[in-house]
């Protein structure tokens, strides 16, 4: 009873045959007439939000991709970055050292035309492992014919003198070593005096002046020239401060090297102007008459 209820109605092929006509039928009046547009695009619009839900696994799948992709690639090139910047910050403070070195040395190619005595350049090799002094040693000794006592200077000024000579190297003494003393006269007036070091700071004591000199701060102090050893008229320094205190028999200066005392490497060591002067001859002692002379 069963079987032969389901089974009335037309045939399986009768039905693909049937429902092929009217597919070709809706295609071909479709394509003709557009009949089915309108019901295309309201189904279309009433299925995008379910295919905008399908793809978004997908879409967040690949946005995490590129996220994590990206960041990879951000690390590596903020450490390329880095590494290239540290080697440019070398090379400009190379090129920054040698631009200042540069001018430096033509300053020196310069103040050596303008000095009359002969004159080495020299370089600066390292600084004595003495806290409490002012000496440093420079590459040129007696195969450069450099002599003890001669005036070490820079484009500026004097720097200091030169204590020991050895064949290859030189030790030079500051003008800031301690009660390292530099003859001076005040650019000014001309009044003659002498400054020394301190030692323990890069400042100059020009010391025994009366409380009635005439100083001012500002005053530049030059070398005299009567020592032999220094030409006359380079500069040494600047008075920094006058205290005249009447407590005290002389006023306390302080100066202010010009010269870079320790700033920069290469120095110019000159010859001496004239050789030292003679050491004075001894009096004469008093002959003592005879002991049986005396009444």
């Amino acid at each position: 009873m069963e079987h032969e209820l389901f089974s009335r109605g037309p045939s399986p092929a009768v039905r693909l045959t049937f429902f092929c006509l009217l597919s070709l039928l809706l295609l071909v009046s479709d394509a003709h007439y557009n009949y089915l547009k309108t019901l295309r695009a309201g189904i279309a619009t009433a299925i995008y939000p379910l295919q905008r839900a399908a793809m978004i696994p997908g879409e967040v799948a690949g946005a995490i991709g590129r996220y994590t992709r990206t960041q990879d690639e951000l690390v590596l090139e903020n450490a390329a970055l880095k590494s290239r910047t540290l080697q440019d910050s070398e090379k400009l403070l190379r090129y920054q050292a040698l631009q200042q070195e540069n001018i430096h040395l033509r300053q020196l190619f310069d103040a050596k035309s303008r000095v009359s005595p002969p004159s080495v350049m020299a370089e600066i090799l390292y600084d004595e492992r003495d806290p409490f002094s002012r000496k440093v040693v420079v590459d040129k000794g007696t195969q450069a014919h450099i002599a003890a006592g001669s005036a070490v200077i820079d484009n500026q000024g004097v720097i200091g003198q030169v204590l020991q000579v050895y064949p290859l190297f030189s030790e030079v003494s500051l003008i800031t070593d301690k009660d390292h003393p530099t003859p001076v006269e005040i650019l000014r007036n001309g009044l003659r005096a002498i400054v020394f070091g301190f030692g323990s700071s890069n400042l100059l004591d020009l010391r025994y002046m009366s409380q009635n000199t005439d100083i001012k701060v500002g005053d530049m102090l030059v070398t005299s020239g009567i020592d032999g050893t220094f030409p006359a008229g380079l500069p040494v320094a600047t008075v920094l401060s006058v205290d005249k205190n009447p407590v005290y028999a002389f006023s306390r200066i302080i100066c202010k090297p010009i010269a870079g005392v320790n700033r920069y490497r290469q120095v110019l060591i000159l010859a001496s102007t004239s050789p030292p002067p003679p050491p004075l001859p001894d009096k004469p002692e008093e002959k003592q008459a005879p002991k049986g002379n005396r009444k």
